[in-house]
């Protein structure tokens, strides 16, 4: 796969967009694969995990957050299963299941629902060791400061919007992977 090829297929070649999606998913991916150096027990694929860190923001340009410079028409938070339309289109299933799966510690059905996201009635909180390492690597990096690595404090600040649950699966994450 070749994801240089995807990203140009929905990115201008020198937008500051561009420029964002790129610093932050080389931080994801460098942290993903930092991960699966730190823990071979756990057998990840460092090829995926790359290819998926690279391209698990790729719907962000279809989503309404200017500061960023997206400029679609949809809410930010819809970016995941965007992009996840976008891979499963390319040939790209497992791919897609990042993109989704990765916004916040992942969603809960229950949680779409209690508060009425703008998000198709499924599950997606991550399932794959692979899906949660790069949602948990995802959490140190911001867009806004998209080289910058949050400490494990501030990305738990940053996540604890999303309720409980959330707070629940990063911690184990951090037991899990630092």
């Amino acid at each position: 796969m070749d994801t240089a090829n995807i990203i140009e297929t929905y990115y201008s070649e020198n937008s500051e967009l561009k420029q964002i999606l790129l610093i932050h998913s080389h931080s994801v991916a460098k942290k993903a694969l930092a991960i699966a150096d730190k823990h071979p027990e756990y057998g990840l694929d460092r090829t995926f995990l790359y290819e998926a860190s690279m391209l698990h923001d790729i719907g962000i340009f279809l989503t309404d957050a200017p500061d960023i410079y997206c400029f679609g028409d949809k809410p930010y938070i819809c970016h995941g299963y965007l992009g996840a339309e976008l891979l499963e289109k390319a040939g790209y299933p497992q791919h897609a299941l990042i993109c989704e799966r990765h916004t916040g510690t992942g969603i809960s059905l229950e949680q779409i629902v209690k508060e009425n996201l703008p998000l198709p009635h499924r599950s997606m909180l991550p399932v794959s060791l692979e899906e949660q390492v790069v949602c948990f690597a995802d959490k140190f990096f911001s867009k806004n400061y998209p080289d910058a690595e949050r400490t494990v404090e501030k990305a738990l600040k940053s996540i604890s919007r999303y309720g409980e649950d959330g707070i629940i699966r990063f911690n184990r994450w951090c037991e899990m992977f630092l």
